[in-house]
Protein backbone atom coordinates (compact mmCIF):
# COMPACT_ATOMS: atom_id res chain seq x y z
CA UNK A 1 0.00 0.00 0.00
CA UNK A 2 1.33 3.18 -1.20
CA UNK A 3 1.30 6.32 1.17
CA UNK A 4 -1.97 7.94 -0.57
CA UNK A 5 -3.20 5.00 0.34
CA UNK A 6 -2.62 4.69 3.71
CA UNK A 7 -3.41 8.61 4.04
CA UNK A 8 -6.71 8.04 2.91
CA UNK A 9 -7.13 5.12 5.47
CA UNK A 10 -6.18 7.42 8.31
CA UNK A 11 -7.48 10.87 7.00
CA UNK A 12 -4.55 12.60 6.40
CA UNK A 13 -6.03 14.66 3.66
CA UNK A 14 -3.69 16.43 0.86
CA UNK A 15 -4.22 19.33 2.24
CA UNK A 16 -3.11 17.82 6.10
CA UNK A 17 0.68 17.01 3.78
CA UNK A 18 0.84 20.34 2.34
CA UNK A 19 0.14 22.50 4.89
CA UNK A 20 -2.03 25.44 5.37
CA UNK A 21 0.01 27.22 2.14
CA UNK A 22 0.81 24.46 0.47
CA UNK A 23 4.10 25.57 0.02
CA UNK A 24 5.72 21.85 1.36
CA UNK A 25 5.24 18.93 2.65
CA UNK A 26 4.38 17.99 5.79
CA UNK A 27 5.92 14.36 7.32
CA UNK A 28 4.08 12.12 9.41
CA UNK A 29 5.73 11.36 12.24
CA UNK A 30 6.88 7.48 11.03
CA UNK A 31 9.12 9.37 8.55
CA UNK A 32 10.45 11.87 10.40
CA UNK A 33 11.12 8.62 12.68
CA UNK A 34 12.76 7.15 9.93
CA UNK A 35 14.94 9.55 8.30
CA UNK A 36 16.30 10.97 11.31
CA UNK A 37 16.74 8.07 13.42
CA UNK A 38 15.04 8.68 16.79
CA UNK A 39 12.14 6.61 17.89
CA UNK A 40 9.08 7.79 17.66
CA UNK A 41 8.07 7.55 21.35
CA UNK A 42 11.60 10.18 21.38
CA UNK A 43 9.88 12.30 18.62
CA UNK A 44 6.44 12.07 20.57
CA UNK A 45 8.18 13.60 24.03
CA UNK A 46 10.03 16.21 22.29
CA UNK A 47 6.98 17.48 20.88
CA UNK A 48 5.07 17.43 24.22
CA UNK A 49 8.26 19.10 26.35
CA UNK A 50 8.34 21.99 23.28
CA UNK A 51 11.41 21.01 21.64
CA UNK A 52 9.65 20.72 18.16
CA UNK A 53 6.51 23.34 18.73
CA UNK A 54 7.00 25.82 15.90
CA UNK A 55 7.64 22.61 13.33
CA UNK A 56 4.99 20.45 14.22
CA UNK A 57 1.22 21.21 13.28
CA UNK A 58 -2.13 18.31 13.39
CA UNK A 59 -4.26 17.01 10.07
CA UNK A 60 -7.82 17.29 10.54
CA UNK A 61 -7.63 13.79 11.68
CA UNK A 62 -5.21 14.42 14.63
CA UNK A 63 -2.17 13.04 13.37
CA UNK A 64 0.94 14.96 13.90
CA UNK A 65 2.64 16.51 11.19
CA UNK A 66 6.05 17.84 11.09
CA UNK A 67 7.75 20.51 8.84
CA UNK A 68 10.50 19.07 7.07
CA UNK A 69 12.77 21.47 8.75
CA UNK A 70 12.28 19.30 12.08
CA UNK A 71 14.60 17.37 10.10
CA UNK A 72 17.70 19.47 10.85
CA UNK A 73 16.02 20.49 14.64
CA UNK A 74 16.20 16.48 15.58
CA UNK A 75 19.71 16.64 13.95
CA UNK A 76 20.66 20.11 16.45
CA UNK A 77 18.99 17.94 19.74
CA UNK A 78 20.87 14.93 18.85
CA UNK A 79 23.89 17.08 18.73
CA UNK A 80 23.72 18.88 21.63
CA UNK A 81 23.32 15.54 23.82
CA UNK A 82 26.29 14.31 22.37
CA UNK A 83 27.82 16.80 23.87
CA UNK A 84 26.42 16.50 27.43
CA UNK A 85 23.69 19.27 27.13
CA UNK A 86 20.73 18.55 28.98
CA UNK A 87 17.14 18.71 27.05
CA UNK A 88 16.47 22.02 29.48
CA UNK A 89 19.49 23.52 28.12
CA UNK A 90 18.60 22.66 24.33
CA UNK A 91 15.51 24.33 25.11
CA UNK A 92 16.94 27.04 26.12
CA UNK A 93 19.38 27.30 22.90
CA UNK A 94 16.10 26.62 20.52
CA UNK A 95 14.17 29.78 22.32
CA UNK A 96 17.22 31.74 21.10
CA UNK A 97 16.61 30.28 17.65
CA UNK A 98 12.83 30.52 17.41
CA UNK A 99 12.95 34.55 18.51
CA UNK A 100 14.73 34.82 14.86
CA UNK A 101 18.56 34.89 16.83
CA UNK A 102 21.48 32.96 16.04
CA UNK A 103 22.15 31.27 19.45
CA UNK A 104 25.87 30.46 19.38
CA UNK A 105 26.33 32.76 22.09
CA UNK A 106 24.03 30.44 24.09
CA UNK A 107 25.32 27.54 22.89
CA UNK A 108 29.08 28.47 23.96
CA UNK A 109 27.43 29.28 27.37
CA UNK A 110 26.29 26.58 28.24
CA UNK A 111 29.23 24.11 26.41
CA UNK A 112 31.87 26.31 29.02
CA UNK A 113 29.41 25.72 32.08
CA UNK A 114 29.59 21.67 30.85
CA UNK A 115 33.83 22.42 30.84
CA UNK A 116 33.10 23.77 34.43
CA UNK A 117 31.49 20.73 35.47
CA UNK A 118 33.31 18.04 33.80
CA UNK A 119 36.67 19.74 35.33
CA UNK A 120 34.86 19.52 38.49
CA UNK A 121 34.30 15.42 38.49
CA UNK A 122 37.36 15.55 37.04
CA UNK A 123 38.72 16.82 40.19
CA UNK A 124 36.46 14.68 41.98
CA UNK A 125 37.34 11.67 40.43
CA UNK A 126 40.78 11.91 41.71
CA UNK A 127 39.79 12.26 44.61
CA UNK A 128 38.35 8.93 44.76
CA UNK A 129 41.36 7.27 43.11
CA UNK A 130 43.81 9.10 45.40
CA UNK A 131 41.66 7.42 48.22
CA UNK A 132 40.99 4.11 46.76
CA UNK A 133 44.79 3.71 45.94
CA UNK A 134 45.50 4.35 49.72
CA UNK A 135 43.04 1.70 50.85
CA UNK A 136 44.61 -0.67 48.31
CA UNK A 137 48.21 -0.09 49.51
CA UNK A 138 47.35 -1.06 53.12
CA UNK A 139 45.34 -4.24 51.74
CA UNK A 140 45.12 -6.94 53.82
CA UNK A 141 44.03 -10.02 52.43
CA UNK A 142 43.14 -11.97 56.09
CA UNK A 143 42.78 -8.64 58.64
CA UNK A 144 42.67 -9.89 62.01
CA UNK A 145 40.03 -11.98 64.07
CA UNK A 146 38.75 -9.41 66.08
CA UNK A 147 38.94 -6.62 63.54
CA UNK A 148 36.73 -9.01 60.93
CA UNK A 149 34.19 -10.18 63.71
CA UNK A 150 33.23 -6.06 64.29
CA UNK A 151 32.75 -5.14 60.31
CA UNK A 152 32.02 -6.28 57.05
CA UNK A 153 35.35 -5.73 55.07
CA UNK A 154 37.75 -3.88 57.88
CA UNK A 155 39.86 -2.73 54.72
CA UNK A 156 37.17 -0.09 53.95
CA UNK A 157 35.59 -0.04 56.88
CA UNK A 158 37.60 1.11 59.47
CA UNK A 159 36.64 -0.16 63.43
CA UNK A 160 34.91 2.37 65.85
CA UNK A 161 33.49 4.21 62.49
CA UNK A 162 29.96 3.75 61.23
Amino acid sequence: MNNSALDRLKGVTQSDRAGDNGSHDWLKIGEVASQSGISVKTIRYYEEIGLLTPETTRSTSGYRLFNPTALNRLAFIKRAQSLGLSLREIQDILEVHDSGQLPCGTVKEHLLLKVQDITQQIESLEILKSELLGILSGWQEQPLCAVSSQTICPNIQPVGRE
